[in-house]
């Protein structure tokens, strides 16, 4: 078995192309810093980055030696869209949810969280709409978060 590249520092992308190698991670994967992973093509990488905020899609990954270079992507996932016919029915359910710790996706209209059958139960009783939907899970860091590798 090929040992994995170990991966120590983050690469602006606007100073250099990293195409080589794709890494598609989950919200959760991209808040982890440490840890073994693998590339779309299945090259395993073992993450050592510094600890402090989460991975942003488009950034890009280097060892040592700065080759090869690995630009992080959000994978699809199973998510929840939240709509309301007001504002304030909307902000509400930001509360609540906020109140149970849920990683949510703040948008104008909508909110989007990870699917729940216990939190989706919960919303349509409130009244809200709520569909699924499979795409990349870009949720709120939070107030204290003091870094953003993007």
């Amino acid at each position: 078995m090929q040992s994995p590249l170990v991966l120590t520092r983050f690469v602006q992308p606007d100073q250099v192309s990293c195409d080589e190698l794709t890494l598609a991670l989950t919200a959760e994967q991209r808040s982890v810093l440490r840890g073994l992973r693998s590339t779309t093509c299945g090259q395993n990488v073992l993450l050592q980055l510094p600890r402090d905020g989460v991975l942003q899609p488009g950034v890009c990954l280097a060892g040592e030696t700065l080759q090869p270079l690995i630009r992080v992507v959000a994978t699809a996932e199973p998510l929840l869209r939240v709509q309301a016919t007001t504002t304030f029915e909307l902000v509400q359910a930001a509360y609540h949810l906020g109140n149970r710790h849920v990683a949510l996706e703040v948008r104008d209209a909508e909110l989007l969280l990870l699917k729940d059958s216990v939190l989706e139960l919960m919303l349509r009783r409130r009244g809200l709409q709520v569909t699924c939907c499979h795409q990349p899970f870009h949720p709120e860091v939070g107030a204290y978060s003091s870094h953003n590798h993007s």
